[in-house]
């Protein structure tokens, strides 16, 4: 007893020297108050920062009371994001509108750019050096505009910026184990492509599964709208919030482990290769798996790739990409 007393004790405190400062933009919404409560929970966060343009110090204060290792401070009012910014290595950003049924993510891109774009404002002035993962729909659009923004102020690192992608891998896994009678926790799923309908692709014949064609029309359409489904069963009521908040704040808890250099992190979507050479010249965007951190600095490795992205260039460079990740041809698409 006291041995597994002393190793607890023993992880605990190598968190705490390791811990980072998070923060989450749009942190009263329905994706941003579930996401927080988990993030709340891991014992590599030493401070989680919040921001809204309103209700945020209710969130905190309720937070707050949560017995986890992690402080919680608030900011709250439309421009003020610089304040909630500073000093944090991480910045996990679910602000923006929410889609309704009938909605694409697509349609929400008026409103949910210029959000996103004024945050990566206040980030490239308050905490250039963070790393920014955007949930904020659509994605496929969102991930460029942060990243012009940071070009603009001279701080865009291509490999601190990633688009949360992560529950199309999520839904995948789900649905493929249901599908099988499987452990869902021993099923894992590639998902290559964007975040958005058609664009999402899962690589159903890399999972070991056997699938006949029907199976594979269906999952694939599953997985593919599975944020439609959800919109249509809250039948107005908002849209994939908490397994969003749980597919963030899994992400972003492998990013920290990351940073801590205790393991990798999974799929983003992101700007230009990571680690694949030549391959950059033919890859629009780049979606993998984030190996650890590299003598302790903030370079990041490809190591382990898993999935990519090329939403522009998906003939002959597709190819070659899935060729040099070892997937082959036979993808079910």
């Amino acid at each position: 007893m006291f041995s597994r007393l002393a190793t607890r004790a023993s992880v605990n405190a190598s968190a705490a020297r390791s811990a980072s400062n998070v923060a989450v933009l749009g942190a009263a919404g329905g994706i941003g108050q579930p996401m927080s409560l988990l993030i709340k929970q891991s014992p590599l966060v030493g401070e989680l920062s919040l921001y809204d343009v309103v209700n945020t110090p209710g969130v905190a204060a309720d937070l707050s009371h949560c017995c986890t290792p992690a402080k919680v401070r608030s900011t709250v009012g439309a421009g003020n994001a610089e304040a909630a910014l500073a000093g944090m290595d991480v910045v996990v950003i679910p602000a923006g509108v929410p889609r309704k049924p009938g909605m694409t993510r697509d349609d929400l891109f008026n409103t949910n750019a210029s959000i996103v774009a004024s945050l990566a404002e206040a980030c490239a002035k308050a905490c250039p050096n963070a790393m920014f993962l955007i949930i904020s729909n659509p994605v496929n659009s969102t991930v460029p505009i942060f990243a012009e923004t940071l070009k603009k102020h001279g701080v865009y690192n291509k490999s601190k910026l990633m688009g949360v992608t992560t529950l199309d891998v999520v839904r995948a896994n789900t649905f493929v184990a249901e599908h099988l009678g499987a452990d869902v926790s021993a099923t894992k799923v590639d998902v290559i492509g964007g975040h958005a309908g058609t664009t999402i692709l899962p690589l159903l014949s890399q999972c070991g599964g056997a699938f006949d064609d029907d199976a594979i029309a269906a999952l694939t359409q599953r997985i593919m709208f599975g944020g439609d489904e959800v919109v249509k069963a809250k039948d107005g009521a908002g849209s994939a919030t908490l397994s969003m908040a749980y597919a963030g704040a899994h992400f972003a808890g492998q990013l920290l482990g990351t940073r801590a250099a205790i393991g990798p992190v999974r799929a983003a979507y992101c700007l230009d290769a990571i680690g694949l050479g030549d391959l950059g010249d033919h890859c629009d965007f780049v979606v993998g798996v984030v190996g650890k951190a590299v003598d302790g600095d903030d370079h990041w490795n490809a190591k382990g790739f898993h999935i990519f992205d090329m939403p522009r260039q998906i003939g002959t460079a597709a190819t070659q990409c899935l060729q040099a990740l070892g997937i082959g041809a036979g993808v079910h698409l």
